[in-house]
């Protein structure tokens, strides 16, 4: 996900302060990693140098100075040809779980796949145990819809690697003889 494009999103409803924009990101994208305030004043401050932001004005209001942002039309025009772009589906393979089992196996000394099995064994009940709280999310009729819809989206992304875990379980005494050095 890109900061920028999201901060320029925020900034599309009207002028915010830099915490305005914390603020409404982490309401908007409860679960997604968390931004940092100093992320959020180094984003802006890319967005004031590219055109794509404006300072709107400052001003104090029992506390510390603080500036005002505005989109600009520039600003505008990048955050709608953000919109429109579609998302390239992964154009590489490989991804954390998988260059861990190869290290794994690249590491083992022959041990047939116990070392990278473990880990593939103990990554499984990591991910169990996240799909049990995204599911807690979706049963809760407290839950906003946005938020529901995100742990629909993580969902789905965790079974896959469920899936891939299964198989890479089941062909780990294989790919530990392909790998082995």
């Amino acid at each position: 996900m890109s900061t920028s494009h999201v901060l320029l999103g925020l900034l599309a409803r009207g002028e915010r302060h830099g915490y305005d924009l914390k603020r409404e990101y982490d309401a908007r994208f409860p679960k997604a990693r968390p931004l940092a305030f100093g992320q959020v004043y180094a984003t802006l401050d890319r967005l004031l140098r590219d055109g794509l932001a404006a300072t709107a004005g400052t001003e104090r209001v029992g506390g510390p100075e603080r500036t005002t942002y505005i989109l600009t039309e520039a600003g505008r025009a990048a955050l709608a040809e953000w919109l429109a772009t579609v998302e390239t589906p992964a154009p590489y393979v490989v991804n954390p779980l998988f260059a861990k089992v190869i290290v794994a196996l690249l590491c083992g000394g022959g041990d047939g796949g116990t070392a990278a099995a473990k880990y593939l064994r103990d990554q499984r009940a990591a991910h169990l145990e996240r799909m049990r709280e995204y599911t807690a999310i979706k049963v809760d009729a407290a839950s906003p819809l946005g938020e529901v819809l995100a742990a629909d989206h993580a969902l789905v992304h965790l079974d896959a690697d469920l899936r891939w875990i299964d198989t890479a379980l089941s062909r780990i005494t294989t790919l530990s003889q392909e790998v082995a050095p």
